[in-house]
């Protein structure tokens, strides 16, 4: 099982942020897998930007807590983020077979001070 996030007082957080969410963007969505064994566990983050675009990022969270291999993109509406979402989901299942695959999750979500948050537009 992966551990919680460690935040370094020393760097900013959003250089230690996969996503940092701005006045005007909310959090479209998050989803994981189960672990995998030897591997950790594959991510996809979103966010809504004030122009309607969607923002994505999917990354593997190492057992450890590293996260690497991280891969963005945008696209322009929800059905393309859910295209997003179907292609993962189609390569994880090639790689690993039919019981991994991205699910609903809940996010970690900190406020610029450091605080965990509920990601909740205010």
């Amino acid at each position: 099982m992966p551990k919680p996030p460690t935040i370094d007082p020393n760097r900013s957080l959003a250089s230690q942020a996969v996503m940092n969410v701005q006045a005007g963007e909310e959090v479209a969505g998050a989803w994981a897998t189960a672990p995998v064994p030897q591997i950790g566990v594959y991510k996809l983050l979103a966010k809504k930007k004030a122009d309607g675009t969607y923002e994505w990022a999917h990354f593997v969270q190492r057992d450890s807590g590293l996260k690497e291999n991280v891969y963005r993109g945008a696209v322009e509406s929800e059905q393309r983020l859910a295209d997003v979402l179907t292609a993962l989901n189609s390569a994880l299942r090639k790689s690993y077979g039919p019981h991994i695959q991205l699910r609903p999750a809940d996010a970690d979500v900190y406020t610029v001070g450091g605080k965990k948050d509920s990601g909740a537009v205010h």
